[in-house]
């Protein structure tokens, strides 16, 4: 696939400042012209393991003008050992944050996978006016699914806590189980540094999305980007998130070929929706 090409990391604090709902701290970088949209990764990941990952939504697709950030304590960016910080709130209150800096007064595209769905549905929640369309890639457990994926987390943030990010990695690796999971994509270890991780583990473990009733009264258009057999990122809940969701649509990869489309669907997706995106109410 082509790859737009990003411009250099911004960063304004030191790694050590908390960013404590202050989008002005992440790392990012800014590609294309045309719509508004944000992009968001997912949980231990970063900008650059999405590119590794193939899950770069929106790569080498004209007519948008993406501002892809790395969450607090991922990626370039600063993070702290409070799991609290690693709640989907406290992405959300960030997120909400960098829009104002980057996307000041206007309605933007969410496009998110794993832990960036999640924040970009609590975001939206908070303040639906902010977003034209949500794209929400392999969204991850919720509300009556989570449970067994909290308990993992909390394992895993003391197996990290013992033997580090990079051994733990490489001691818990298993094949995927999902069929549109190339098997032959690199390992890589979590892009969280080792004091930051189990935090960012604990602080997944005790979060979750606001209630369905508030979710379900979100009226954006909504792409749901999904694949099978993958505890941690259920179809139930995309599908789920169908019935939910007042304008939803969902799309189910079943090879690596079909993922591959992704960024194709994200693009016509965003493309037709072009006379629905416009100024922002001030906040």
């Amino acid at each position: 696939m082509l790859r737009g090409k990003a411009r250099s990391v911004t960063t304004t604090r030191r790694a050590d400042t908390p960013p404590g709902g202050d989008g002005h701290a992440l790392a990012r970088d800014r590609r294309g012209t045309g719509l508004p949209v944000v992009q968001l990764h997912g949980l231990s990941s970063s900008r650059r393991r999405d590119e590794v990952f193939g899950l770069d939504l929106t790569a080498g697709r004209d007519g948008l003008q993406v501002v892809r950030y790395d969450a607090r304590g991922h990626g370039e960016s600063p993070g702290t050992t409070d799991p609290d910080d690693y709640t989907w709130p406290a992405l959300a209150r960030d997120l909400l944050a960098l829009l104002d800096e980057e996307f000041p007064g206007e309605r933007v595209h969410g496009v998110g996978q794993s832990m960036g769905s999640a924040t970009l549905l609590t975001a939206a929640a908070a303040e639906p006016d902010r977003f034209a369309s949500l794209t929400l890639g392999i969204p991850p457990t919720v509300w009556g699914w989570r449970r067994e994926q909290s308990r993992l987390y909390d394992l895993a943030a003391r197996q990290v806590a013992r033997w580090g990010g990079a051994r733990w990695s490489e001691l818990t690796r298993t094949p995927p189980t999902s069929p549109a999971i190339d098997p032959d994509r690199p390992p890589t270890a979590p892009d969280v540094r080792d004091e930051w991780l189990p935090a960012a583990f604990r602080g997944a473990a005790a979060t979750d999305l606001p209630p369905e009733e508030q979710i379900g009264r979100l009226r954006m258009p909504v792409l749901l980007l999904a694949w099978p057999q993958d505890a941690s990122h259920p179809l139930e809940v995309a599908e789920h998130l169908l019935e939910l969701l007042p304008d939803a649509r969902l799309e189910v990869a079943r090879s690596p070929a079909e993922v591959e489309e992704w960024p194709r669907a994200v693009s016509d997706f965003i493309g037709a929706l072009t006379g629905e995106s416009g100024a922002a109410p001030t906040r």
